[in-house]
């Protein structure tokens, strides 16, 4: 359930702005939520592993048992982070992230335990069909972030975010640039959404926080 009352005052405008955003419409789009250098230094790092051997794997559709590579439905390729160990490079986005686990706890009472993310990396061609980001039998995450690391993105370099606001008009939609340092921000159980396909290679941070294993209901 989304909270009414008004949230407390966060000292990071860029946490106010998101929890507002949660709090009101359920998602929330947030442009320059890492700092120009930042965003540089998560694409550098990206772009280094993704041109090494054997670090990213193709995305698969499901989990546990019925997990699957699906190219038909989605073409990215992604590595998992280690949330114990983040470079220095992913060190400034994990503390704002645990940050903003924090004030949405506060907020809207979720009882968000962890974050869990990888990055991915669209080749040209590559796209994700319309999907949410809790799969049946599993419901464990709860709230999405996708950061983007695209710092020279281009209108019709595709790659766009489409995002289904209103379960009552499903023909509805926002597109949202993956431009580089916007996060996006959504309730994963709430708004279906898709990846359009890439024109050109496209980086991203994306994740989840998620509910502790034994709160799973």
């Amino acid at each position: 359930m989304v909270a009414t009352s008004p949230q407390p005052p966060y000292e990071d405008p860029r946490i106010t702005a998101v929890v507002n955003g949660l709090i009101e419409t359920g998602w929330h789009v947030h442009e320059n939520f890492l700092s120009a250098a930042e965003v540089a230094a998560l694409a550098a790092e990206t772009r280094a592993l993704w041109a090494g051997e054997d670090a990213f794997r193709q995305a698969g559709v499901g989990v546990g048992p019925t997990l699957k590579v699906r190219p038909e439905i989605r073409s990215d390729y992604v590595l998992w982070l280690d949330p114990t160990a983040p470079t220095p490079a992913q060190l400034p986005y994990v503390t704002l992230l645990e940050q903003l686990r924090f004030a949405i706890n506060q907020a809207l009472f979720l009882g968000l335990f962890e974050f869990e993310g990888f990055l991915a990396v669209y080749p040209p061609g590559s796209f994700y069909q319309k999907h949410l980001d809790n799969f049946l039998g599993a419901r464990h995450r709860l709230v999405t972030c996708v950061l983007y690391l695209n710092p020279a993105w281009q209108p019709g370099d595709g790659g766009e975010l489409r995002l289904y606001p209103d379960e009552a008009a499903p023909e509805r939609f926002v597109d949202i640039a993956p431009r580089g340092g916007t996060l996006a921000c959504f309730l994963s159980e709430r708004f279906p959404h898709e990846v359009l396909p890439a024109r050109q290679e496209r980086f991203s941070l994306t994740g989840w926080f998620r509910l502790r294993a034994t709160d799973i209901l």
